[in-house]
Formats: structure tokens, C-alpha cells, sequence
């Protein structure tokens, strides 16, 4: 298959429906393997099967965590990520505690993500904090960047793409402008073509979370064939 040199890996090829059934997953792990995307994006439940299915490949394994709501305690996301690393997931897209934002708990926050992230990289796996940038106002996005910068994550993401608005350029400007180069940006929610792709990625995403991935990855070899 013709396949360009970068593009692909933009792509965490996501898979989040509660109703996600064995075979859907598998069919997500064979398209991610052909395309050579950066990863899928799976629930925890799925994260061992995914693994395996993906271990003689490049394309590593994402959970969420905290997911969808952010909503849980601390101790709950913390086992729940220290187990979706257990069964082999090098990526963890958590939720950010929406409401403790939002009332201005902000050592509460941090002291979360900061476990959160230590847990990640004792492990060699990397953290995406999930802003819900849709129930967020402009500047509780520059205050969940920050907290997430200072605990040491490594992705801020927009969306879970289950509550509110998706990805918005703004939203994703936005982030870029607080965290510079410190952070990468992780856009996800409604991004369904190539151009909605290309507008994230020019306002500064650094990954695109999709399950459209495959059909916006077939727009772009129709439309940059590769010889």
C-alpha cells in the first residue's frame, strides 16, 4: 500500500463506544497496523487484547482513564491507570476533574495529575490530560494547561468526544499559545476529514484522536499519492 512519510502518525485511531464489541477492536488493531498509526485508543478492558494483537508492530496502545467523566477520585484513576499499564498500554488519556476546575480546587488537580504522571513514567508510558475544552471557559483552558504542564504530563487533549463540543481550532491555538514547546497537543472529537486533520494540525496538534482516521488517511493517498 502506497503510504506517505509522517502524516500517519498524527493518528490515535480510537475505538470508545461502550458497545465496542472483540471483533470491532480487532478490526481497529488491523487497520492501525496497515496505516502505521501512532496508536489506538481503546478502553481499558480492551488494552491486553490490543497489545498482543499489536506487539510485531510500530503502532502503540492508548487507555482511558477517568473516562469519560474526569469525575472520579483520585484513587480509582490511579488504579485504573497503574492497570491498564499492567496489561501493556504506553499511553494514558486521562480526564482532568472537570468540576474540581471549575471550583477552583487547583492543588487538588495537580496533586492528581502529578501521580498520575508519575505512574506513567515509571512506566515509560506518556500522559494525556483531557481538558473537556467544550464545558471550559478561555481561561480555565489556560489554567487546566498549566496545572497539566506543571505536573508533568505530556499531552494536553481538547475532548473526550462524549461530552459537549469536539475539537475546536481555537481551543487547540489556545493550548498551543499556553504551553510553547513544553507540552504537545492532542486534538479529538468530530474530526472526521482531511480537512478538519490538516486545520488541527496547522493550528499546532501534535497527535489527532479519531476513529475517521482511516477514511480521512484514504483522502490523503487519493489526494498525495505516494510512487
Amino acid at each position: 500500500m502506497k503510504q506517505p512519510v509522517d502524516f500517519q502518525k498524527f493518528f490515535d485511531h480510537t475505538l470508545l463506544k461502550p458497545d465496542a464489541t472483540r471483533e470491532e477492536i480487532l478490526k481497529l488493531c488491523r487497520d492501525a497496523a496497515q496505516y502505521d498509526f501512532a496508536s489506538v485508543c481503546v478502553n481499558g478492558c480492551h488494552v491486553r487484547f490490543a497489545v498482543d494483537k499489536l506487539k510485531d508492530t510500530s503502532v502503540k496502545v492508548a487507555a482511558v482513564t477517568g473516562f469519560p467523566l474526569g469525575a472520579m477520585s483520585t484513587k480509582t484513576k490511579s488504579f485504573e491507570t497503574k492497570n491498564a499499564l499492567e496489561n501493556g498500554a504506553s499511553e494514558i488519556d486521562t480526564v482532568i476533574n472537570i468540576g474540581a476546575l471549575k471550583d477552583g480546587r487547583f492543588d487538588y488537580i495537580q496533586q492528581e495529575l502529578i501521580i498520575l504522571s508519575t505512574l506513567c513514567h515509571r512506566n515509560r508510558a506518556i500522559l494525556k490530560v483531557i481538558l473537556e475544552t467544550g464545558l471550559l471557559t478561555e481561561k480555565e483552558i489556560r489554567t487546566a494547561c498549566i496545572l497539566a504542564e506543571r505536573s508533568g504530563a505530556d499531552f494536553v487533549k481538547t475532548s473526550t468526544g462524549f461530552n459537549g463540543p469536539g475539537a475546536t481550532v481555537e481551543a487547540v491555538k489556545l493550548m498551543k499559545r499556553v504551553t510553547g514547546p513544553s507540552m504537545k497537543i492532542k486534538a479529538s472529537g468530530g474530526i472526521r476529514t482531511l480537512e478538519d486533520a490538516r486545520a488541527m494540525i496547522e493550528a499546532g496538534a501534535d497527535r489527532l484522536g479519531c476513529s475517521a482516521s482511516v477514511a480521512i488517511m484514504e483522502e490523503y493517498l487519493q489526494e498525495s499519492p505516494v510512487s
